[in-house]
């Protein structure tokens, strides 16, 4: 991979995350075209993420000639994915296919063509490096459970949701592989539990309002073995954490007016068991000269309103 590749890839990149902010897509198929003639590697998705940037512009262009290039491209790259040594391959095709100068000819010249070949494929497959974010950690060990290979593909196939795997380079398989060996790992069988845990796994993977998630996984950030040991609160997007806190801060405030802070009285009537055992608290809730809003709790059955 050269140097100038990625610095073009790069600037094609940004243009492409300007526009889909702006969500103005105009000159978006003359970049997708100069990506379609840029030859692609492993090494070149994942250092520029370029799969995320064209992505974003195939969902916010309404141009169908723009999405079918985008569709077109991220498929592409995906059978990369697929196939780690399909770029290598296609060099060895072309180099077979090439025709042979009559220089070339001589038994000298082939040994040096041949000498000449080996040390650039050797090159290039050093260029496209590992994936790192699987070797970081052993590979899973295989298993003939019919159970257990069926969460692994779902777990495979919720990885996948959206393009980012492609960006990425993730080895979405083995990652689903690894999170399903651990959560096996814990509970030692297939029971309720570890069918429960599993698809808690695969319902906040493919939740299209959480793709962090999704993607510090693919990412590495976090482990097969974390996420296989997260609860609902620590899976659940920024937005539901914030969400969560504010109805607990509520709850806890509505629950200390209503109980710790009541007086006693049996002038109040519930409206739903008809029982007198009540507390009251008076909360100021609007200006100073308008009269205090009476908060009443039913301690028999739970029932709270609100008496002005």
């Amino acid at each position: 991979m050269g140097k100038k590749e990625e610095e073009e890839i790069i600037r094609i990149a940004k243009k492409m995350d300007k526009m889909a902010q702006k969500k103005n897509g105009a000159g978006a198929l003359d970049l997708l075209k100069e990506l379609r003639n840029v030859p692609m590697t492993l090494e070149l998705l994942q250092s520029t993420r370029i799969g995320m940037s064209v992505n974003a512009i195939r969902k916010q262009s309404t141009d169908e000639e723009v999405t079918s290039l985008a569709k077109s491209l991220i498929k592409s790259w995906k059978k990369l994915l697929d196939e780690p040594g399909g770029g290598e391959k296609d060099e060895k095709r072309k180099e077979q296919t090439t025709p042979v100068s009559p220089s070339q000819g001589s038994p000298e010249a082939k040994e040096e063509s041949s000498s000449s070949s080996n040390s650039s494929n050797k090159s290039e497959s050093t260029e496209v490096a590992p994936n790192t974010l699987i070797n970081s950690y052993p590979r899973a060990p295989s298993t003939s459970d019919s159970i257990r290979l069926k969460c692994r593909e779902m777990l495979a196939s919720a990885l996948q949701t959206g393009d980012d795997h492609i960006a990425i380079g993730a080895d979405c398989e083995e990652l689903g592989s690894q999170i399903e060996e651990s959560i096996f790992q814990e509970f030692k069988n297939t029971d309720m539990k570890y069918k429960n845990r599993v698809r808690s796994r695969i319902s906040n993977l493919k939740d299209v309002k959480n793709p962090n998630l999704r993607r510090t996984v693919l990412c590495g950030s976090v482990t097969p073995e974390r996420m296989a040991k997260m609860t609902a609160e620590e899976m659940a997007s920024d937005e539901l954490k914030e969400m969560r806190k504010n109805l607990t801060k509520e709850a806890v405030r509505d629950h200390q007016m209503a109980t710790t802070g009541g007086t006693q009285t049996d002038l109040f009537t519930c409206g739903k068991c008809k029982g007198k055992n009540c507390t009251y608290t008076q909360v100021q809730t609007r200006s100073a000269d308008e009269p205090m809003t009476t908060f009443v709790f039913c301690q028999q059955c739970g029932n709270r309103w609100k008496f002005c």
